[in-house]
């Protein structure tokens, strides 16, 4: 199977693992990991992969033909003024909306898609938050990278001694009235740092004054100023050795960061797609009160009708009934009118605009309406789309990678502690503290010291047991990757299936208004032409097919407003709501790099054996249409753009999300759980 996207995904995977060098310890572990994802992925991709041929979405019903089954042609134009979108030529003009809370006639502020999407995208309060959370992780990647600064310190110590000393000359060991006095003067100066080796390097220079006074003991010099420059190397040589362990909380950091911007990217698809749910759902919501509003109307008239017809054929029987009938339409507009106010505002809550609070009562006016475009699409290109842009495959792989640097760090705490300390040092001791400095530097007086420092907990259990547990953690973060990876598949099918039936139904829905509108068309005709009267059974059967084509008309703009929603969702599962809207998602000096490293080296021989050549990478194929002025939305500038708030990146090397060296845990490496696991389209 030759398909680009059966090793997308594993690109982070094999950037991953390679990462850290542990030792022997991991390389046949790690080599296991990549073949199972990779036959993971290959094993999901194969049976869309064998059916690569893109489709186009189709309705196993016609308009044309039903019109020219039932030789309707001529009474098409009619049939449409009397139902369906197009009737409505005062789109939400002349909204029967009543009285707000204030007591005063509805204000209302017409607004279009591209406008709620990036109003939304800026200004909605969970992308804030969301945008906030890059800049923090970035701050505690920078508190990581501080602990590996360059330390100052400096000491002062006084010290001022007086002691009795031991009179030799009388008998036994009699106190005699003589003292030893002492008076020393220390400064301590120096810097320190620790090392990504796991060491320590320190710097100091220390200068003294001593005075001292004892009776039958002359020192020279006295007083007397001393000079040491020492140089001091700890180094640890098994416990607590190398980068990957010094580093890991780094790296830990580093991921957390990464999983930030992906859950900000995850945040801004997911609010993109509710944004444009809620706008066709308060399309429908309008739509279904002027639905409703115009089946008052027709049963308005059909009871003056029948009070005009009273004294003919009428009975009071059938005027209480049209009457009942025509109040349980009036109820049913005003409960359309609730539903309007609040599908309006919870589309203000999600676009977040100013001068439209949530608390206010003016009404948004949907301007867009939803077209019924046919769209090309491929199972094997959206899965692969998905695979690739999805936020939450980006994260479970940092999850896999955070449980791989607390392995790689418990695999280290098992081993002994072994520690080395080289100490060099130049002294002197002189009268005055400058030929001390000197002389220090001249090195004439100089001190070394080399010492190792061993120990080991008897049975080791303690590290044995976090080794152990982080293993098992490790073994759950793949298969939560797997998870992830499977339930990202299962939503894009989901998502294509339902689109394809959504679109199925919108033809389907339109033949049954037509058919309803014809047959309440017809009844209107007999009762103009005196065919049939105004028997109890002929005005049920008018009152009945007035509901019948008003519900038809409702039927034919829910599957409308699902197939726009299900286009929307669609892309959110493929993770392309954003190149989708044109939203440029940037985050300025994001740690990131993509490998450089050729992938069949990444992936090693798993793959290749598949015959699959490397593919400069390139948005999937999906789901795409035009937009109705014309022009393609590449063509387009982007509504919004998306900015982190941190500018500040870490100083070392890094990897790009979905192929980085950690994981998203910001905890320690040794303590704390793990962190978690396109195409254009036409939008009227």
């Amino acid at each position: 199977m030759k398909h680009p996207y059966v090793v997308c995904v594993c690109i982070g995977i094999g950037a991953i693992l390679p990462a850290c060098q542990p030792g022997p310890v991991q390389t046949s572990s790690e080599a296991a990991l990549r073949r199972s994802l990779a036959d993971m992925i290959r094993r999901e991709l194969g049976e869309p992969g064998a059916s690569p041929a893109r489709q186009i979405t189709t309705s196993e019903a016609s308009e044309e033909a039903f019109v020219r089954e039932f030789e309707l042609q001529e009474f098409v134009d009619q049939l449409r003024g009397m139902a369906g979108p197009a009737s409505y030529e005062e789109f939400f003009a002349d909204l029967p909306m009543g009285e707000n809370l204030f007591g005063e006639e509805h204000q209302v502020i017409g607004l279009t898609l591209d406008d709620a999407i990036a109003l939304a995208v800026n200004q909605n309060l969970q992308v804030q938050f969301a945008r906030l959370s890059p800049a923090i992780n970035a701050a505690q990647v920078a508190e990581a990278e501080a602990a590996f600064d360059w330390t100052f310190f400096t000491n002062l110590e006084f010290q001022d001694n007086e002691q009795p000393i031991v009179d030799r000359a009388s008998s036994g060991f009699g106190i005699g009235g003589d003292f030893r006095r002492s008076t020393d003067v220390a400064l301590t100066t120096g810097v320190r740092r620790l090392l990504t080796s796991g060491g320590q390097l320190t710097l100091q220079q220390e200068l003294g004054y001593n005075d001292s006074d004892e009776r039958g003991l002359t020192l020279t010099p006295n007083p007397a100023n001393r000079a040491n420059l020492t140089a001091q190397f700890d180094q640890p040589l098994l416990r607590n050795f190398g980068s990957h362990v010094a580093l890991a909380q780094v790296r830990i950091n580093r991921n957390a960061e990464r999983n930030a911007v992906a859950s900000l990217q995850q945040e801004l698809n997911q609010t993109v797609t509710e944004t444009e749910r809620a706008y066709w759902q308060l399309v429908q919501a309008y739509y279904d009160l002027l639905i409703l509003q115009r089946l008052v109307d027709r049963g308005e008239e059909v009871l003056q009708q029948i009070v005009a017809r009273r004294a003919v054929d009428v009975n009071q029987a059938q005027r209480a009934n049209a009457a009942a009938r025509l109040e349980d339409r009036k109820a049913d507009v005003l409960r359309a009118r609730n539903a309007v106010r609040r599908a309006s505002d919870r589309l203000k809550t999600l676009i977040n605009r100013p001068d439209l609070p949530v608390s206010g009562e003016t009404l948004i006016v949907p301007l867009d309406a939803p077209l019924p475009e046919a769209i090309e699409f491929s199972l094997a290109d959206a899965i692969g789309a998905a695979l690739e842009h999805r936020p939450e495959i980006a994260q479970a792989i940092l999850s896999i990678d955070d449980t791989t640097i607390r392995q790689i760090v418990a695999d280290n705490a098992r081993l002994p502690q072994l520690d080395l300390r080289v100490q060099l040092s130049l002294q002197s001791l002189e009268d005055d503290l400058r030929t001390a400095y000197a002389t220090a530097v001249d090195r004439e007086f100089f001190s070394a010291v080399i010492g190792l420092f061993y120990e080991v907990p008897i049975g080791n259990r303690a590290a044995e047991s976090v080794f152990r547990r982080r293993l098992l953690e490790r073994q759950q973060a793949v298969v939560s990757f797997e998870n992830t990876v499977q339930q990202v598949i299962l939503e894009v099918k989901n998502a294509l299936d339902n689109l394809t039936t959504n679109y199925r139904l919108i033809e389907q829905e339109r033949i049954n208004r037509i058919a309803a509108a014809e047959s309440l068309r017809v009844l209107q005709v007999q009762k103009e032409k005196g065919q049939g009267g105004y028997t109890i059974e002929r005005l049920e059967t008018e009152l009945n097919q007035q509901e019948r084509l008003a519900n038809a008309e409702r039927g034919e703009i829910q599957a409308l407003v699902d197939y726009a929603i299900s286009l929307a969702e669609s892309h959110r599962a493929m993770g392309t709501t954003l190149q989708r809207n044109r939203i440029d998602f940037v985050v300025p000096d994001a740690p990131g790099e993509v490998p450089d490293r050729p992938l069949w080296e990444l992936l090693g021989e798993e793959l290749r054996t598949d015959g699959t050549e490397q593919s400069e990478a390139s948005p999937a194929q999906t789901p795409h249409g035009t937009r109705d002025d014309g022009a393609s939305e590449q063509e387009e500038s982007a509504p919004a753009m998306i900015e982190d708030e941190s500018s500040e990146a870490p100083t070392d090397d890094t990897e790009s999300p979905a192929g980085g060296e950690e994981g998203s845990d910001a905890g320690s490496p040794d303590e704390g759980g793990d962190g978690g696991g396109g195409a254009d389209e036409g939008r009227p």
